[in-house]
């Protein structure tokens, strides 16, 4: 009796160890995988991301483009203004969600070209030509998008 008593502990340790080995090797891979989901996870998040920035950058770049157009060709007429001011109000917009999305830096270059292109719409510029003036601010924010989006 007592070898079958034995045969049945040891068959009983067996199964537990075996058992408890079975889960901590089923625990340790599905913690592995988690951790690779997780960071796929991260992966596709940050690259929405960075498809959003530059898909808003992008916006925002046509935007001011129109805008530059608009102080262009500036005729005084009511439709000509009604037209400069929807132009300049998608271009804060854009401005505003350059805040959300971007670095302190880039948005205050975002909004310094914004206000240059806000002055020249409505006003010529003093001494220098349209292009000369917005030079400045425009190769600035460039130059600060480009380092952003690289870094």
């Amino acid at each position: 009796m007592p070898i079958q008593v034995w045969v049945s502990i040891l068959s009983l340790v067996g199964v537990a160890l075996g058992g408890g080995l079975s889960y901590l090797v089923q625990a340790s891979v599905q913690r592995r995988a988690d951790r690779v989901d997780q960071r796929r996870q991260a992966h596709e998040r940050a690259e929405a991301r960075r498809v959003e920035r530059l898909e808003l950058l992008r916006e925002f770049i046509r935007v001011a483009q129109q805008a530059e157009r608009a102080a262009e060709d500036r005729d005084g007429t009511a439709a000509g203004k009604a037209s400069a001011l929807d132009v300049l109000d998608g271009l804060w917009v854009c401005e505003r969600m350059i805040h959300v999305l971007f670095a302190p830096p880039l948005h205050a270059l975002a909004r310094e070209y914004v206000r240059a292109l806000d002055h020249v719409v409505w006003q010529e510029p003093e001494g220098v030509s349209l292009w000369d003036y917005l030079q400045k601010p425009k190769v600035a924010f460039l130059a600060a998008a480009r380092e952003e989006l690289s870094g």
